[in-house]
């Protein structure tokens, strides 16, 4: 080989290993990109923004539809020592009364909902032939678009324990304060919110398989609004007396003022099954149901529309 052609080859060496100390590093700096663009995607900034669920607040008279910016979660100052209040004026009629107060809410796992649009409806003691008794949560359909969920609760009243069965609206009612969990924190639903007929899911509070649901988001409330409704290291399941110290506030007696519609049949037969269901019972399970939580979804009544009540309580939940 002439010194020339030496040359040349050494020269097509050098540049070919530069060549690939080049790309080695370009393929590393993306990995470490992606891999940052990754961590982002999990753990999203801590200005978070507007809360995009503030929209399932009842907006001021006036307003164009949509909650005014931001949400407060500070309940009112409780009644005086000694006294209560009926809550007959923003919730269904009683359906239940007790002598003595429902055991405090278990914790329990959420199913992944079954597919785009169901909402989710929280466990909750009811009062059966043998006592307190667990209504498994589980995913509804809803009997119209845009309807929301409220959820039932029990509230100390005239030395007794009623409850006030749930309801559907446009916007969250009171329900009592209770911290159901899964974005029902006491006060308004973190859950989720409709946009243009479609329901979005939040993931910070939703078990969300996104190979069946598409229309998902992420948004962590304040651990305050969490912390506020626990009452040593339990969740209580009651308004008032011993319970949670709650009284409903402008955005939630603004929704009770709005049309709103009664449990569904669907709703009714899944709670009066499960009072057959004698492992349900607090006196059987000591305040933890083996059947927390069910995966198959509840059908809608489709021919259920909401309605203005009487100004004295629903009027739209007769059922005793």
């Amino acid at each position: 080989m002439s010194r020339f052609s030496r040359f040349a080859f050494g020269a097509i060496l050098a540049i070919a290993a530069l060549l690939c100390v080049s790309i080695s590093h370009r393929s590393a700096l993306a990995a470490v990109t992606g891999a940052a663009q990754d961590q982002y995607a999990q753990a999203p900034p801590p200005d978070q923004g507007p809360d995009p669920a503030a929209v399932n607040e009842a907006p001021e008279p006036g307003n164009s539809g949509t909650a005014p910016p931001g949400q407060s979660y500070t309940t009112e100052a409780p009644p005086p020592a000694g006294q209560d209040y009926d809550d007959s004026d923003y919730a269904e009629q009683p359906t239940a009364n007790a002598a003595e107060p429902p055991p405090p809410l278990p914790d329990y796992d959420q199913p992944p909902p079954p597919g785009d649009g169901y909402i989710w409806e929280p466990g909750y003691w009811a009062w059966g032939a043998y006592g307190y008794y667990w209504v498994p949560g589980s995913w509804v359909e809803p009997p119209y678009a845009g309807a929301l969920w409220t959820p039932g609760y029990w509230a100390f009243y005239g030395g007794r324990y009623l409850f006030y069965p749930g309801h559907w609206g446009l916007h969250i009612g009171f329900y009592g304060g209770i911290n159901y969990g899964f974005g029902f924190f006491g006060f308004g639903y973190e859950g989720g919110y409709w946009n243009a007929g479609r329901f979005f899911y939040n993931r910070a509070y939703n078990n969300v398989d996104v190979r069946a649901v598409h229309n998902v988001y992420n948004y962590h409330v304040d651990n305050r609004v969490v912390v506020n409704h626990v009452v040593n290291n339990v969740r209580p399941s009651f308004r008032g007396g011993a319970g949670i110290q709650a009284r409903p506030q402008a955005p939630e007696v603004r929704a009770w003022q709005e049309p709103t519609a009664p449990r569904m049949t669907s709703q009714r037969q899944h709670a009066e099954d499960y009072g057959a269901v004698r492992e349900q019972y607090a006196t059987q399970n000591h305040g933890q149901p083996p059947n927390a939580a069910i995966r198959g979804p509840l059908p809608a009544d489709r021919n259920m529309q909401p309605q203005v009540r009487n100004s004295r309580g629903g009027g739209n939940d007769r059922q005793r």
